[in-house]
């Protein structure tokens, strides 16, 4: 368990991922608060949040663009790792390109989901 409850904040346009992801982590004892769209980004703001976790493959942005432009026009500091389904290698590569903390593949499951973000958040 985590002794003070780390924010994260996810963005993916999958409900079920969505779902599945959150449940995964409170149980774990994180404070989730989720996102499905740019606009709620825009709209509800990124502050306050020890991680955040973006998909790559969604509607109106790829999420490493919207995390590129986080990370070097707004200036935010918050760790943020890319969170996707496309192939590992891609993804490391698009993160790398977008200057974001790193990866974190969805086909690795919710156990390693889990495990990467405690080690992420411990650091």
């Amino acid at each position: 368990m985590v002794t003070s409850a780390k924010r994260i904040l996810l963005v993916d346009d999958s409900s079920l991922i969505r779902a599945s992801a959150t449940q995964a982590l409170e149980t774990a004892g994180y404070q989730v608060t989720v996102r499905a769209a740019f606009d709620e980004l825009l709209e509800h703001g990124i502050d306050g949040f020890d991680l955040i976790l973006m998909d790559v493959q969604m509607p109106e942005l790829y999420g490493d663009d919207v995390a590129f432009t986080l990370r070097g026009q707004r200036g935010v500091t918050t760790p943020i790792y890319l969170f996707s389904s496309i192939e590992e290698s891609e993804l490391a590569g698009l993160a790398k390109d977008a200057g974001v903390d790193g990866y974190i593949p969805k086909s690795a499951g919710l156990d390693a989901l889990v495990a990467r973000v405690r080690r992420i958040l411990s650091e």
